[in-house]
């Protein structure tokens, strides 16, 4: 006789519904929602308010894409954004070749440098090119006195440029990674029925890289027409959209800023096509092959062998310059703002006397983003890897979101979000944490994600047989296991927080500035000893974190890409 098994009362059939890990993924969804999808729906919907009636309107979008003004940002924000683009795949596709396939002598000097030129602020490099080729640059001023005609810095060819040598890193070190990867029988095969390697380079390898030099395209471009410190800078004349966003803004202030937010809206519309139609090319070809017959790294010598060491120093030495630059000028003596000729460190006292709340700021703001973002994005790997469901890949996919909205229009969001009771943060230093806080989030979760993948869920499934929970098997098993992950997702969200600008500079008062808008002031003001001191403390802050990255990760120069 069988048995039929008892009816399960309903009481306890919804139990299960609220276990720990469905009241983690609910939260987690509630912050999303908050702190993500709200502001920037407020951004969408002010787009649409005339701020003179309050009633929704088309005009706002039609004044942008008509207005010569708007329409001359629009086009400025391609030039530079595509500008860096090409020029970061003009340099860090050649040298990614040279160091993938040949030996290079101080290979790890030059990804060294790339990593830290890739996690200094674009702003730190506007103002050392400043002083290098500023109009009584270290360069400019003895040219002249010998009467050379020196390019100016300012407008486009220096924004072009800093772009170039900021963002050319996403490009090496993802497509050196591709090359090291690639199956080289296709190269060979190529070459055995008479390719040029020339032609074999343009028809055979860089097609199979094609992935990562357009994701490292993709990233240069997207934080190129997103940035607003380089263009603000060096820019003077030469408008952007970021920065006609900021000043729109400022100007707009007390009212609707409806201008403001239909080119915020402007911004991100560019930003989510560049993204979608490199996912397009891509979804159009097979670029997998298999992991074998990997390629070797070949001798060099005669003339070839000094032109490409020569290429890969002369990359590296222009990378470094700006923090070399920095780091020189911040030992110089001042008197006020003007340099007295003498080494000193007037400038690092100036910064202990006058403005050590902005540095205490900076770190304070800093580590407590970082704080909430290394525990969120715990729960948050766990729940993207070891719960795949569509809520988490729907989930996962609005934490991508943050990469392509520029810093101004996250800024404009919570401002409009966050000023009215009973949330009214402006002013605050929780609103600077919190939009810290989503911007880098990304970081985290990518890191803590990646490592998660490798840990087998049969352990922590062991523990739970055994009794534990399954919180509590994930907190005693899986998270030990994790903590390399983790640290190196907090040390790369410190970076990315501690130098954080565009974010931050509608929202700051005088109590909350930090150090990247100090700086930023202090460039326009004249003050560049000061700004030199406060830039040297964010670099050497940056380089601390990536000591450690260095050291905790197997992968050293994937972890930032």
């Amino acid at each position: 006789m069988t048995l039929a098994a008892a009816p399960v009362p309903r009481r306890q059939r919804a139990i299960p519904f609220f276990n720990f890990w469905n009241v983690v993924f609910a939260l987690c969804l509630v912050m999303i929602a908050v702190l993500l999808i709200a502001p920037l729906s407020e951004v969408f919907v002010v787009g649409f308010v005339d701020p003179e009636t309050g009633g929704y309107t088309l005009a706002n979008y039609a004044t942008v894409l008509s207005h010569p003004y708007y329409l001359g940002a629009l086009g400025n924000t391609m030039l530079v954004g595509v500008g860096g683009m090409a020029g970061a795949c003009l340099i860090g596709v050649p040298l990614a070749y040279f160091v993938a396939r040949f030996q290079v002598k101080a290979r790890s000097l030059i990804s060294t440098v790339a990593v830290l030129a890739l996690v200094s602020p674009p702003f730190i490099g506007a103002y050392s090119w400043i002083l290098v080729l500023g109009n009584n640059g270290w360069v400019t001023k003895p040219l002249r006195e010998l009467g050379l005609a020196v390019p100016s810095i300012y407008g486009t060819p220096g924004i072009i440029l800093v772009f170039t040598l900021k963002f050319f890193p996403f490009v090496y070190l993802m497509t050196e990674s591709a090359l090291r990867s690639i199956n080289r029988s296709f190269e060979e095969a190529a070459a055995n029925l008479g390719c040029s390697p020339t032609a074999r380079f343009f028809r055979v390898t860089l097609p199979l890289v094609f992935p990562a030099v357009s994701s490292g395209a993709i990233l240069a471009f997207v934080l190129s027409i997103a940035d607003f410190g380089t263009p603000a800078i060096i820019g003077r004349n030469f408008r952007t959209l970021s920065t006609i966003a900021y000043n729109q803004y400022t100007a707009e202030m007390g009212g609707t800023p409806s201008i403001a937010v239909a080119i915020s809206m402007l911004m991100i519309v560019i930003s989510m096509a560049a993204v979608f139609l490199q996912r397009y090319f891509l979804s159009k070809r097979r670029y997998a092959g298999a992991l074998t017959n990997l390629p070797e790294q070949k001798p060099l010598s005669g003339l070839f062998g000094v032109l490409v060491h020569a290429f890969c120093y002369l990359v590296v030495l222009l990378a470094a310059l700006p923090m070399i630059v920095v780091f020189y000028t911040s030992i110089l003596a001042t008197s006020g703002p003007v340099f007295t000729g003498a080494f000193g460190l007037t400038s690092y006292a100036r910064v202990w006397n006058e403005l050590p709340n902005v540095v205490g700021n900076s770190f304070a703001f800093a580590l407590a983003a970082v704080a909430m973002i290394t525990v969120t994005s715990t729960f948050i790997s766990y729940i993207v890897v070891r719960r795949e469901t569509w809520l988490s890949g729907l989930l996962d996919s609005l934490l991508m979101v943050p990469y392509v909205v520029p810093g101004v229009v996250m800024a404009i969001g919570f401002a409009l979000t966050f000023n009215r009771p009973p949330v009214d943060l402006i002013g605050t230093a929780l609103i600077i944490i919190l939009v810290v806080f989503i911007r880098r989030l990304p970081y985290g979760v990518r890191s803590t994600s990646s490592i998660l993948r490798q840990i087998k869920p049969s352990i922590e499934e062991a523990a739970v047989n055994l009794g534990a929970p399954p919180a509590l098997a994930f907190l005693k098993v899986t998270v030990p296991i994790m903590i390399p992950g983790i640290v190196v997702g907090a040390m790369m969200s410190f970076i990315t927080a501690i130098n954080e600008l565009s974010s931050t500079l509608l929202l700051y008062t005088g109590a909350t500035a930090t150090m990247p808008i100090k700086i930023y002031s202090a460039v326009l003001d004249g003050e560049f000893g000061l700004a030199a001191a406060l830039s040297t403390i964010l670099l050497v802050s940056s380089g601390i974190c990536v000591f450690i990255v260095f050291r905790l990760s197997e992968n050293r120069e994937g972890a930032f890409v």
